[in-house]
């Protein structure tokens, strides 16, 4: 009789545990196809970008064969060494923007907590402006200043806010503090160089996809393919951090070295892709929160980097073809919608404090 009492929990329970894994496999097949569906948006998005040939003569027929080697002349310089360059940079660095910003929340914990908003981005741009002023560097020299100087700024706002601990709120006043003397430096900067090094310097500094190339190109994959693999290697301790440092150090993360390699890899994320666009603001601060609300997941990196693939090649279509103000460049049109979005996240915050 034991036996048989035992039978219908014993169904029950494997009854459970088979709903389970088949809502879990459900979920994690909604997320794919979530994340599969905004790629293939972002691809169709960088199709788009081969046709804005602006006040250039050439047919829609013409421009597809141009972009795979098949055009001369006109059509050629304007699909596949313009327009194929910039829509591809658009997809990789906002991909590159998007996981950099979800990195630096998730090792926060505060949505605030991106580049651009804690004063990476500024110190890139401060690196480079040194190098253009000071060395006359272009290409790899200044990508070299970019880089050196989002590192600075960021070990320099993270040394600042250890109290035995980062708390969020403190790095990020410090980091808006260490930004704006990063753009001081800039500004100075600025105003010892020539006329048209001036007008160059701040195209970039507002953030523009002008004048992307096949080396930039070569570049942002590399750097996207070497991200990506790293934050696969880092998911789980972040997940585990996301408990608490002692827990997640009971559950043999090293705390220290997960949180040193994550604000690494951000940083140095953030400052490749600032050397080529510019300082583009906002795509890394909004693209997190998109990607954990379209997935109902507090972790998702790698498809924040999709969602802002498809915001920054939409903000640069936008820039190109916007009535009555295009074209700007496209760091003006991310400001313009990404304000809004940082009040909102302010206030939320505010409220929930």
């Amino acid at each position: 009789m034991r036996s048989i009492t035992m039978r219908p929990h014993a169904s029950s329970a494997r009854g459970i545990a088979v709903t389970l894994r088949a809502d879990a496999r459900a979920r994690r097949l909604r997320r794919g196809l979530t994340v599969a569906a905004c790629a293939l948006v972002a691809v169709m998005l960088g199709v788009v970008q081969l046709f804005l040939t602006g006040d250039a003569e050439i047919t829609p027929g013409s421009v597809l064969p141009a972009a795979f080697g098949g055009g001369d002349g006109l059509a050629d310089y304007v699909v596949r060494r313009t327009n194929l360059p910039r829509g591809l940079v658009a997809i990789l660095g906002g991909a590159l923007f998007g996981i950099s910003g979800a990195l630096a929340q998730r090792l926060f914990g505060n949505p605030l907590a991106t580049p651009d908003v804690i004063g990476i981005s500024s110190g890139a741009g401060a690196g480079a402006m040194i190098v253009i002023a000071g060395l006359g560097a272009t290409g790899l020299g200044v990508q070299g200043g970019a880089m050196l100087g989002a590192l600075v700024v960021s070990l320099l706002v993270y040394g600042l806010s250890w109290r035995g601990g980062v708390h969020s709120y403190t790095l990020i006043l410090i980091g808006i503090g260490v930004g704006a003397c990063a753009s001081a430096i800039i500004t100075f900067v600025v105003t010892r160089l020539d006329e048209a090094s001036t007008q160059r310097a701040m195209r970039w500094l507002i953030g523009s996809l002008n004048g992307a190339d096949a080396h930039d190109v070569a570049l942002l994959a590399c750097t996207l393919l070497v991200g990506a693999a790293f934050v696969l290697w880092l998911r789980r301790g972040l997940s585990d951090l996301a408990l608490g440092d002692e827990l997640a150090a009971g559950l043999g993360v090293h705390v220290p070295v997960v949180r040193f390699a994550a604000l690494l890899l951000a940083t140095m994320l953030a400052a490749i892709v600032t050397s080529v666009t510019g300082p583009i603001a906002f795509v890394a601060l909004v693209a997190g929160p998109i990607a954990t609300r379209m997935l109902r997941v507090p972790d998702a990196p790698l498809a924040a980097g999709v969602v802002g693939a498809v915001l920054l090649c939409a903000t640069d279509i936008a820039a190109q073809t916007m009535p009555l103000v295009s074209p700007v460049p496209t760091g003006a049109i991310t400001a313009l919608f990404g304000a809004p979005v940082l009040i909102a996240l302010l206030v939320r915050r505010k409220a929930t404090v």
